[in-house]
């Protein structure tokens, strides 16, 4: 076996062997959240809506109910006419479709996401050589699996890796996609290739759609030489870069056609994927009041990513978690080094701007990420943080960068291992 394909095969089995132990006996049984193999068993049957007596629990299900020319959310009573469907983007699902046919409505997604899990950071990993190979990060094969098993074992993936249950599910799926989508977009050399894994991207976690701006800013600036002159040959000469962004429209357009369809079918909305019509949800007053975005929910989602800190108590002593959130600068320590780099790369610029496009909206958003160990929304950018911190020029090898990096695995290996998720918060409810 060549040597690039053993060191993959490591990079996985590695992963795949310290999530599943950290699964524990939940890897050998369906999770408590199971929405996307229900959804791909109703396709199977032929239909876009779920036999509302196969739904485990009301947690994250969306209802619709015909209201004359358009649909609105069930209140109770439920009607016998009322539709229930998954309330996510559905891609993750189409995935699971082979393993549904085999294994019915009982499929292990707690498998499934670890699997997936481990896959993404096989991924990322080649994603990271690809840059080295081009110049893009200055690292070489050490550094990138550091970097890599960082992503892994040391940020609020390995908490979202060893679940299963939708929200986790969708997050380290978006974590490959990601890389995969990067690979093809880096310098826009596969316009169309990155929109179709783009699309794939934003079809499983929202959010990414607006990782779509690294796209855009390579097609415009895809060289080395300085960027404001990349702009204005852009601006003289735009028919290359506008072509490179109508392939990458092209490349994207299949599935999020076929996704608008899907949603117009159930919701009668080109763009709703089902939050609007959660059940009975705790978030539904605010909506009602706010909406699904609004300054008012920026505080809480602020100190849910920044602020908050483990929950202590003195007597008896004791440590946890707060299921609200808890500070990134704990969970993902090397942040701090991010607004200090030590070298100046072509590939900041647009790392940065795309998780400022990806994080900020998120901060708006009427949910905090609740229940979770860490702000788990940020696993969407997380890739990017940790492309920025193989551009910044930081030895990683440096006491203080090693520490840091120690830090993270040791607070997100203790989430590993505290966090009781939905299953258990379920049985109190």
């Amino acid at each position: 076996m060549p040597g690039s394909r053993r060191i993959h095969v490591a990079i996985f089995a590695v992963c795949f062997v310290l999530f599943a132990g950290f699964s524990g006996k939940r890897l050998l049984q369906q999770s408590a959240a199971p929405h996307f193999v229900l959804q791909a068993k109703t396709w199977l049957e032929g239909r876009l809506d779920l036999d509302p007596r196969s739904l485990p629990n009301l947690e994250d299900w969306a209802c619709a109910r015909d209201a004359g020319l358009e649909k609105v959310r069930c209140r109770p009573p439920v009607l016998s006419s009322d539709r229930w469907y998954v309330s996510f983007p559905l891609f993750p699902a189409a995935v699971m479709l082979p393993f549904v046919v085999v294994n019915g409505a009982r499929f292990n997604d707690t498998w499934f996401t670890v699997l997936v899990a481990s896959l993404s950071i096989v991924l990322f990993f080649t994603l990271l050589r690809f840059l080295g190979d081009r110049g893009e990060t200055g690292r070489g094969k050490a550094d990138d699996l550091l970097l890599a098993l960082t992503l892994a074992f040391g940020s609020v993936f390995f908490s979202c890796a060893i679940r299963g249950e939708v929200w986790f599910t969708a997050e380290v799926m978006g974590v490959g996609l990601t890389s995969l989508y990067l690979r093809a977009a880096v310098g826009a050399r596969r316009p169309r290739a990155a929109g179709f894994l783009y699309s794939m991207a934003a079809l499983t976690r929202a959010p990414l759609i607006f990782t779509g701006v690294f796209f855009v800013l390579e097609a415009i600036c895809p060289g080395p030489e300085g960027r404001l002159g990349q702009v204005r040959a852009f601006l003289r000469s735009p028919k290359p870069g506008l072509a490179k962004l109508g392939a990458f429209a092209l490349g994207a357009l299949p599935i999020a056609t076929l996704a608008g369809a899907v949603n117009w079918a159930r919701f009668g909305r080109l763009t709703e994927f089902g939050h609007a019509f959660l059940y009975e949800n705790r978030v539904n007053a605010d909506v009602d009041a706010h909406g699904l975005f609004s300054l008012s929910y920026l505080w809480r989602n602020v100190q849910a990513a920044f602020l908050r800190l483990p929950l202590v108590q003195m007597n008896p002593l004791h440590v946890d978690y707060d299921p609200h959130g808890l500070s990134l600068l704990l969970t993902l320590p090397f942040l701090a080094l991010l607004f200090w780099p030590r070298e100046k790369r072509r590939l900041q610029v647009p790392l940065w701007c795309t998780v400022a496009a990806c994080g900020l909206p998120g901060l708006l958003y009427q949910n905090d990420g609740y229940m979770q160990f860490g702000f788990r929304f940020s696993l969407d950018y997380t890739p990017y943080l940790v492309l920025l911190l193989a551009v910044s020029g930081w030895p990683l090898r440096n006491r203080a960068v090693l520490a840091l990096l120690a830090i993270g695995v040791l607070v997100n290996t203790w989430g590993a291992a505290a966090f009781r998720g939905y299953t258990e918060l379920s049985r109190h409810w």
